[in-house]
Order: C-alpha cells, then structure tokens, then sequence
C-alpha cells in the first residue's frame, strides 16, 4: 500500500510540473526589448530625425516598417537612389523568418555604412526579446566593421542572424553600394 501511494504522488507531481512548465513560445512573458523597433517613420536615437525622404532621390515616403514586402526579395524602404551612393537611409526588404520578421535600416555617408538600425526583429515572447537584445548589437558591430553583409551568426541566435544578413543585403543594394 505505502509503494502506491509514492507512486500515485510521483505521478501526481510530475503532472503538475509537466503542465505548468512555460516554453519560450507561449507568449509574451513581461519585460521591454531594448532593441530600437521603429514603427514611426523616424529613427531611434538621432533626435527623431524624419526619414521619410531620402537625401540622395528626393523620393518621399519611406517605408514604416508595417508590411509591403512581396516575398519576392524586393525592396519596400525608401531607398531609392541616383547610384551615387553620396548618403542617406536605406531600408532593407522584410526578411520572413521562422520566429518573425526582421528588417534593417542602413545610413550611408561618403560611400561607407554609418549606421544600422534594425527596424523589426522577433519579438513575440520573452526569449525572442533576450536573444535580440544580445544578438542585435553584435550584427550591427559586424556590418559596420566589415563594410558588407558577410557577417558571421551570433551564436544562438541563428535565425535572427540569417533574417539581419538578408535584409542588411537588401539595403546595401538599394543603396548601390559594393
């Protein structure tokens, strides 16, 4: 009688534990990212400086960061250009990634990369936060260190990675840089 009775409460507590276990994926668990998503047609941390007409074209209405992509590897920022590469933001196309979308925003001086924001990353849950807001920083050293989208993965975040070099790529050929 005494081994059923261990037996049952084993049971029992591994149940509950099994049930009330939370994976990464159920949802949003709390906190704030500390990476910069801008949805608002300015960009984090220059003095809300509008980017909604890029210097270099005279074209108004830059992407907002809400949709437009085709899925077909074109780019909806405002990052037209008249191939002289003098200055000014580009967005990159939306990467679709497994965990959510991922877009960058490059800005360009002289010729070289200045400056890159990541406008959308995968932010559905808590774990997605954490990964970025470790990942992020270390893409955008990487990009403005190597001049190119030929970075290596932050390890552990794979899928980010992927998605920031896509979309990096993206803004580096609107821009018409090498």
């Amino acid at each position: 009688m005494r081994r059923i009775t261990i037996w049952l409460l084993s049971t029992v507590t591994a149940l509950v534990l099994l049930f009330s276990y939370r994976t990464s994926t159920m949802g949003v668990g709390g906190g704030t990212s500390a990476v910069a998503v801008d949805r608002g047609g300015t960009t984090p941390g220059s003095g809300d400086t509008p980017t909604g007409t890029d210097p270099g074209s005279g074209v108004p209405g830059g992407d907002t960061g809400e949709g437009g992509n085709t899925g077909e590897g074109g780019n909806t920022g405002d990052g037209a250009s008249t191939g002289d590469s003098g200055g000014g933001s580009y967005d990159g196309s939306v990467a679709q990634t497994r965990w959510g979308p991922v877009q960058v925003r490059i800005t360009v001086a002289g010729g070289r990369i200045t400056d890159v924001t990541a406008l959308q990353v995968p932010d559905g849950n808590f774990r997605d936060q954490q990964i970025n807001d470790y990942a992020v920083p270390i893409l955008r050293q990487a990009a403005l260190t190597a001049q190119s989208a030929r970075i290596d993965t932050v390890s552990g975040a794979t899928v980010t990675s992927d998605g920031y070099r896509e979309s990096l790529q993206a803004a580096i050929d609107a821009a018409h840089l090498k």
